[in-house]
């Protein structure tokens, strides 16, 4: 079996052209423009603002705060903390923890924009709540989440996208995210074995499996950076394999998001291609994958 995307197994890091489509053809459905798929298909990413109301935005806040305050699921592996502080960074599997995010990933508002990009039918892939508190909230380093989930969950193309809605504004003082634009259409095979459980230290500091100061500088210095900044309601879409990163958050005010991975169902996970298992099912889904069905609004 050929295997597109080779990383992990030289002693040196290579760039590879990108072999996949960045905006499927024949798609089922239209929620894009024209305007915006060309700009997504140059940048690997879209701002769309002001997608959701402020009841809505105020609906999906108390949820994450409920979530963050749970003594029971407090103590479940879903719960991702900082190293140092313990304070919680991740909550993985938000759409199967919360009936209102299990709707939400049905919303005709982000559903069909990623059916849109894919041209197919889709599930989700991976889901989670991002926490950055202000003043101690912690960097995610430089990364191409295809390089990771090709590696270590066996998702063979670069068919898949995440959204990720802002429920706090984005500015460039509390930690926002970075993305190199054009990086989607390099792939960064990247150097290092992955260890056994990998997850387990890379959901809290990624060491293996980022791309190398040399190649990060050749897509920077080709495509510049850019900043998500923006309005609580927006929502940020971009390719599974754009370089991005955000820096610790030592402003005052807190950042979190939702954070959505929508993936073909033609693009089904596999055994992984660099690593002896696979990352948990809250992770990486596997189990009973079917297309999502469609809602006008997960609010009403």
């Amino acid at each position: 079996m050929r295997i597109h995307y080779p990383t992990r197994t030289a002693a040196e890091p290579a760039i590879l052209k990108r072999l996949d489509p960045v905006c499927w053809p024949d798609a089922p459905v239209c929620a894009l423009t024209a305007e915006q798929k060309d700009s997504f298909e140059r940048d690997g990413f879209l701002l769309l603002p002001g997608l959701f109301r402020d009841i809505e935005i105020q609906q999906m806040q108390a949820e994450m705060q409920r979530l963050l305050s749970d003594r029971d699921l407090a103590r479940r592996p879903e719960v991702i903390r900082e190293a140092g502080s313990q304070a919680v960074r991740s909550v993985f599997a938000a759409h199967k923890l919360s009936p209102l995010f299990s709707r939400l990933v049905s919303d005709r508002r982000l559903i069909d924009v990623a059916r849109d990009l894919l041209a197919d039918e889709v599930y989700i892939h991976q889901s989670r709540a991002n926490f950055k508190p202000g003043f101690h909230g912690k960097d995610f380093y430089w990364h191409s989440d295809f390089e990771t989930w090709h590696a270590e969950d066996g998702m063979p193309r670069m068919r898949a996208v995440s959204c990720s809605i802002l429920l706090a504004d984005n500015s460039r003082f509390n930690g926002p995210l970075f993305l190199v634009p054009g990086s989607h259409k390099d792939f960064i095979s990247c150097v290092g074995a992955t260890p056994d459980e990998h997850y387990k230290d890379s959901l809290v500091a990624q060491n293996i499996g980022v791309p190398d100061p040399l190649s990060l500088r050749f897509l920077v210095d080709k495509g510049g950076l850019a900043s998500a900044e923006g309005q609580a309601g927006a929502v940020l879409f971009f390719d599974c394999n754009t370089m991005h990163g955000s820096a610790s958050n030592i402003s005052p005010y807190p950042r979190s998001n939702l954070f959505f991975v929508y993936n073909s169902v033609s693009n089904q996970l596999q055994q992984p291609f660099y690593a002896s298992h696979s990352r948990p099912e809250y992770i990486a889904a596997r189990d009973g994958v079917k297309p999502l069905p469609v809602l006008d609004n997960a609010f009403a």
